[in-house]
């Protein structure tokens, strides 16, 4: 399964963006998905992620109530609406996709594919 993360950018404090994640070359209906971030000198951080019948989310404690994660099985894709962005959340987005398990979900570890990344810019 090959993953392509897409919708980053330039935006203002307070603004929003929409991050997609396609996939190619398998289904995700089976996995669970999410995404992380890596800013500059830090490491990766948990984002969101949705398990694959997107029953039930996740979100790190730094963007929960501003960010929601959703995916569309069909299209094979998912989604993440970020909204009041800060500056604090520039970073490289990745999607990812895994047969992760609730108790692992939030671990980068458990994820086999992921998408090349995109960049997210929130100027003050």
């Amino acid at each position: 399964v090959q993953l392509q993360a897409s919708g980053g950018g330039l935006v203002q404090a307070g603004g929003s963006l929409r991050l997609s994640c396609g996939a190619s070359g398998g289904t995700l209906s089976g996995y669970s998905l999410g995404w992380f971030r890596q800013a500059p000198g830090k490491e990766r951080e948990f984002v969101a992620a949705i398990r694959p019948n997107g029953g039930s989310t996740y979100y790190g404690d730094s963007v929960k109530g501003r960010f929601i994660i959703s995916r569309e099985n069909v299209k094979n894709s998912a989604y993440l609406q970020m909204n009041s962005l800060k500056p604090e959340d520039t970073a490289v987005y990745y999607c990812a996709a895994g047969r992760a398990i609730t108790s692992t979900i939030r671990n980068s570890r458990a994820y086999n594919y992921w998408g090349q990344g995109t960049q997210v810019t929130v100027s003050s």
